[in-house]
């Protein structure tokens, strides 16, 4: 694990932990009835069963009715779509071969687990919101790219269905097949950045981390009726907290626990 890496998953455990001890009121049922939990890369353990980004990770989000999930674009070397967060395959599979390398066919015979962007959108689309993050990488034809992108999602509808996020909103510009409202910055420590660059082209909102997404930005962007997503809400404090502050979008590592803590007190 790179040392980056390992700091930022301390940070996180110390937020959490932080966050989980301290009392938060309860929402009233009306705002528990429309929260939008968003299931990160699928309801997922990748250390015993269910592997992220795949479709039984996908299918624990739509059995437990959870209202959306995240999942990341990646392209194979025959410019086919596929989901899958990094760019190789070493964390998940133990292999240092690379997404974009490898063909589509190659993919489905030797990574089985890996689904194309077409089967997703077919299995999930119109029954979970999605919010699709575009990866930074070279896209080597981006007319063709965009071409198969927009007839993938031409059964949804930009904003009510699907949100396309990206770290890099340079990639905005590359994949143009959605309107530029439906395009979600997602911010790590330059979340005034994000925020400001999301405010002055009129995208659909912000998401970043709990911490730096403060009741500030949240003003901004819904006074412009932009939304505004925060992760890892990962304890029913955290959770209370993010909903009494009007966070729009909770997004969760372990969203199937988190909708469990709103249906029980529902």
């Amino acid at each position: 694990m790179k040392p980056a890496s390992i700091i930022e998953k301390i940070f996180m455990l110390s937020a959490d932990t932080m966050f989980s001890i301290i009392p938060r009121r309860v929402p009233d049922r009306e705002s528990l009835m429309q929260c939008k939990v968003v299931a990160h890369r699928g309801d997922h353990d990748n250390n015993n069963k269910i592997l992220e980004n795949t479709i039984p990770a996908f299918d624990r989000v739509l059995e437990n009715s959870i209202w959306g999930f995240e999942f990341d674009i990646r392209w194979t070397s025959d410019l086919k779509p596929v989901v899958f967060h990094d760019a190789d395959l070493m964390r998940l599979f133990d292999s240092p071969l690379k997404i974009k390398d490898l063909t589509f066919d190659q993919i489905k015979k030797d990574f089985p687990l890996i689904p194309s962007l077409e089967e997703v959108i077919h299995k999930y689309g119109n029954k979970l919101h999605i919010f699709a993050e575009i990866k930074e990488e070279i896209y080597p034809d981006p007319a063709l790219q965009n071409n198969m992108l927009k007839e993938l999602f031409a059964s949804l509808e930009p904003v009510k269905d699907y949100h396309i996020l990206s770290l890099c909103p340079d990639m905005f510009k590359v994949i143009n097949f959605a309107p530029e409202h439906s395009f979600i910055p997602v911010a790590e420590t330059n979340m005034r950045d994000m925020s400001e660059l999301a405010l002055s082209n009129d995208f659909g909102g912000v998401c970043g981390h709990y911490l730096f997404v403060t009741d500030d930005i949240l003003r901004k962007h819904h006074k412009k009726g932009q939304g505004a997503g925060t992760g890892y809400a990962s304890s029913a404090n955290c959770l209370f907290r993010e909903m009494n502050r009007g966070v729009d979008w909770i997004f969760s590592n372990n969203a199937v626990e988190i909708q469990g803590i709103l249906n029980q007190l529902m």
